[in-house]
């Protein structure tokens, strides 16, 4: 395999492993050489793909919201209707790859980060616009006020991840998750069929 494919392939195995000692240990007290092991290559090597350990990370969250986005894409590309696109926000939020045990981890630790971090707080400010977004746009046909009821279903997807973060019962529900956020926009929205 020519280089550059291993490069990728080798940097691929960092953000997995990054993202897999995260979810292990609950925080960033992890070490480069722990990721790079995991990973099985070098902590040299880890450290001249990324530079630092906060370089990893970010690249992990990085490759997780990659993923959210396109499970967002499929989800919204099979909806029908502003109600239809506002249930696909939601699957995604908390469907495919997005609501694992280690991502819910890494996403609690992104969520520290960015109060210190500035590329951590651009990267969260950027994921925030894009979701509030997304929302006001389903929402627009069918409420008076959709940059009200966009912002308080963005605070309960990531409310709902912080939840389970924190938690000690098992591994996330998605459904449950999926569920709560269901509700509030029938409440919302005034369709209490």
């Amino acid at each position: 395999m020519p280089r550059t494919g291993m490069m990728a392939l080798r940097k691929d195995a960092l953000v997995n492993a990054t993202i897999g000692e995260i979810g292990r240990r609950g925080s960033l007290d992890v070490t480069v050489g722990q990721i790079a092991k995991a990973a099985g290559v070098s902590s040299a090597l880890a450290h001249h793909y990324f530079g630092s350990k906060d370089e990893l990370f970010l690249a992990a969250m990085r490759a997780i919201l990659s993923d959210f986005g396109a499970e967002a894409r499929r989800e919204l590309a099979a909806a029908k209707g502003p109600r239809d696109r506002l249930s696909a926000i939601v699957r995604a939020s908390f469907g495919g790859q997005n609501f694992r045990a280690e991502v819910v981890a890494a996403w609690l630790n992104f969520y520290v980060l960015a109060q210190t971090n500035l590329q951590a707080a651009r990267l969260l400010r950027v994921y925030q616009h894009r979701l509030a977004s997304n929302l006001i746009h389903a929402l627009r046909p069918l409420c008076a006020d959709p940059a009200v009821v966009a912002r308080t279903a963005a605070a309960l997807i990531d409310g709902l991840y912080i939840r389970h973060a924190l938690a000690e019962a098992g591994p996330p529900d998605a459904a449950a998750a999926i569920a709560t956020v269901e509700r509030y926009l029938d409440l919302a929205l005034g369709d209490t069929q």
